[in-house]
């Protein structure tokens, strides 16, 4: 695969999102790779192992406490307003609305309930059962603390669907991509 880069004297801000199991940590880790830029991804499984909970108890009390939503959601943006990054998260691409490219990862249900319990373990049903609960409570939250619908995702400048291809083909369509729009361009070899 071709080597890229951030032209000289240039930022770049990218915000990626995605349900939970849609690849967003393995797409975001191997673009902020790729590009030489850091990569921000910092979520409530940061927070819960911070704090030393569980990732259920942070998602349980994330329900009554709005301070769990709002130091994630906040410390993401500060750090992602500081230097050229890839901001993967749930909420990436809305809450830095000044990210130069914004891209969306989806997949199906099934398929994201198999990665979890690929990484997790556990049993299908039982991951299936709790990836349901996650995403309906997210998409409250998410509407109560900033009016944000994360079912709507169309202002996005990608839409990119991690069930067709590998991450490795994942990611050489979004360099593809980036350097079509002036984003980046290809170090000379």
């Amino acid at each position: 695969m071709a080597e890229y880069k951030i032209p000289e004297g240039k930022e770049l801000r990218i915000a990626i999102s995605g349900k939970s199991g849609c690849g967003n940590t393995t797409v975001s880790t191997m673009l902020a790779k790729a590009l030489g830029i850091k990569l921000i991804n910092y979520t409530f499984r940061q927070l819960a192992q911070e704090k030393g909970m569980t990732l259920a108890d942070v998602i349980e009390k994330a329900k009554t406490d709005d301070s769990y939503d709002k130091f994630v959601d906040t410390k993401q943006v500060e750090l992602a307003r500081q230097e050229s990054c890839v901001l993967g998260s749930r909420l990436a691409i809305w809450m830095l609305k000044e990210a130069d490219v914004k891209i969306y990862l989806m997949a199906s249900d099934e398929l994201r309930a198999k990665r979890i319990l690929g990484r997790e373990g556990g049993s299908i049903e039982e991951i299936k059962a709790f990836t349901e609960m996650r995403d309906r409570e997210d998409s409250k939250r998410y509407l109560k603390l900033y009016g944000i619908d994360n079912n709507d995702y169309e202002f996005v400048d990608m839409k990119v669907d991690t069930s067709v291809n590998v991450p490795e083909k994942i990611l050489e369509n979004i360099l593809t991509e980036l350097e079509k729009k002036g984003f980046i361009e290809k170090v000379a070899g």
